[in-house]
């Protein structure tokens, strides 16, 4: 909330104990927050928080093996950082969370397609270059019949 003030957080559960209780109700109306609950009997359809899950365990759970609670707040805090704030998502163009909800998409695109000319120009460029300079020191020069 307070990096995105205008956002209405939404949150994607499915139909535990814990996320139907009285309790939590009141949590995700005291956080202005949205429940949405997927369809019981089926986790499929909350296919990202499985994903999201599948990817913290693999990549940072399990290898950093925390062994005390503060440990795991640490690495969970750390890989959530690093997910939302620096990873690059393919579902999203190849740009952070962060930057899509902080509306930087477009000024991303942009950029991105800026370098990419250049470094198409500059590769033009170079491919020229090395023509020019090969036909410049090998003027006129043919290789010789391949012999039988």
């Amino acid at each position: 909330r307070e990096l995105f003030p205008g956002a209405r957080p939404r949150i994607v559960t499915d139909n535990g104990p814990q996320f139907i209780a009285r309790d939590f109700k009141e949590f995700i109306r005291v956080a202005g927050m949205t429940h949405v609950r997927i369809s019981p009997g089926y986790p499929q359809s909350n296919g990202k928080l499985e994903r999201w899950h599948k990817t913290f365990k693999s990549t940072a759970l399990r290898p950093a093996a925390p062994s005390t609670i503060d440990e795991a707040r640490r690495v969970t805090a750390d890989f959530v950082e690093h997910y939302n704030a620096r990873r690059l998502h393919s579902a999203i163009g190849y740009i952070a969370p962060v930057d899509k909800l902080a509306g930087r998409e477009a000024a991303i695109f942009v950029e991105r397609d800026r370098k990419l000319e250049a470094a198409r120009e500059l590769r033009r460029q170079r491919r020229e270059l090395a023509r020019r300079q090969q036909t410049h020191h090998h003027p006129n020069q043919t290789c010789p019949p391949a012999s039988p």
